[in-house]
């Protein structure tokens, strides 16, 4: 299956999408913050990220931007996963690049919904 990066300050959070992921059969790596999470796509490039939004460092919209601005890691899709739910919230999350928006919590059909869209 796939390789899915986590960037998530939360560690119940990342538990439980961790636990989403490999019970589908795919492999999973984590990040806490948005700076660490650019870091370990650039390094590991994963098939796909999960990125919350409200994080220490570097917030989620900005290292959504990040990724997908370089040539190095654009073809990487990215998810949105937060609590954030207003519609300028998703708009603007969609603007930054990411390629789907979900608000926590997240069930695991639609997760994997999403994921297996996104992975083809």
């Amino acid at each position: 299956m796939a390789t899915i990066l986590i960037v998530d300050d939360s560690p119940t959070e990342t538990h439980l999408l961790r636990e989403m992921l490999e019970k589908n059969g795919h492999t999973v790596i984590t990040a806490e913050d948005g700076a660490l999470g650019v870091k370990v796509c650039k390094e590991q490039k994963p098939n796909l990220v999960l990125m919350d939004v409200v994080m220490p460092n570097l917030n989620g919209f900005q290292a959504t931007r990040q990724l997908t601005k370089d040539p190095e890691t654009e073809h990487i899709p990215i998810i949105i996963v937060t609590t954030k739910d207003q519609a300028t919230d998703r708009l603007w999350g969609l603007k930054q690049g990411a390629k789907d928006y979900l608000t926590k919590p997240v069930s695991e059909k639609a997760l994997m919904t999403t994921v297996n869209s996104l992975l083809g």
